[in-house]
């Protein structure tokens, strides 16, 4: 049978490859269309400039070409370097004298590096406050102590009062409680008040300046007033209206610290 097919086959075998031939074709038009789909549907590249390495000073448009400035803090004019402070916080050996100061009022000065502030504090109304910040006064505790903390929106204070000047220090060894705290949790321009965790009884060294009438939250307990700015506001305004480190959000742009801190009875 072999020989037979050979031997009438040519006109066979022509007939038999139009099929073929004709799916080829449609193959290649089908494969032609989905190369023109995958060009036009393809991503185009970056634009260079955008794409291109950062190193290439060149490749990036000019006003990315320069480095973004650094901001660091700077003293303000009539204010001198904070003095350096203990190379670790004092723990106090002796308890707070609450007696000694259960009823009666002090006027405190903060001899910061910009110039003195003064303060009267209440121990009739926070005699547990009162008590430590004499003692703590007394030991030199805040001697050399960074305040670390403004804030300037929702709420206006200065945070001092740590002397690793970062807000996160061991404190001086004790704790206490919360004490006359206003029940609207509104605190007037001048006040002078605890900073604590959420435990009610974390209050220790940290204390804060409100320079701008604020409202904090009740729960909890509130925030320990202790005593009023009667003098130095316009060092805290000042302080104030410099900033914060951008980068953090937090640290005062002008540094202002405590060279020291004393206390006096009310005469």
């Amino acid at each position: 049978m072999p020989p037979v097919e050979a031997a009438s086959g040519r006109s066979v075998a022509v007939r038999d490859w139009k099929p073929v031939v004709g799916v080829l074709a449609v193959l290649a038009i089908v494969i032609g269309f989905v190369v023109a789909a995958n060009q036009l549907t393809k991503p185009k590249p970056l634009d260079p400039v955008a794409s291109a390495s950062a190193t290439d000073s060149t490749a990036l448009p000019t006003a990315s070409s320069a480095p973004t400035p650094t901001v660091t803090p700077s003293l303000l004019a009539g204010c001198t370097p904070v003095p350096a402070g203990p190379t670790a916080p004092k723990r106090m050996t002796t308890k707070p004298d609450l007696e000694g100061a259960r009823g009666r009022t002090f006027i405190a000065t903060l001899t910061t590096n910009c110039g003195p502030v003064t303060v009267e504090l209440d121990g009739a109304k926070a005699p547990a406050t009162v008590s430590s910040f004499l003692l703590l006064a007394k030991e030199s505790y805040w001697a050399g102590t960074t305040c670390h903390r403004l804030t300037i929106e929702g709420i206006w204070v200065l945070q001092c009062g740590d002397p690793t000047g970062t807000g996160s220090g061991p404190g001086p060894g004790y704790h206490f409680g919360i004490e006359n705290a206003p029940a609207d949790g509104i605190y007037p321009r001048g006040t002078i008040a605890m900073a604590r965790t959420s435990d009610p009884d974390s209050n220790t060294d940290q204390f804060f300046i409100v320079y701008k009438d604020t409202t904090l939250p009740t729960q909890g307990g509130g925030y320990t007033i202790f005593g009023k700015v009667t003098g130095g506001m316009e060092i805290i305004d000042k302080i104030a209206a410099a900033g914060v480190l951008p980068s953090d959000g937090m640290t005062p742009l002008a540094p202002i610290g405590f060279v020291s801190v004393s206390v006096q009875p009310k005469a």
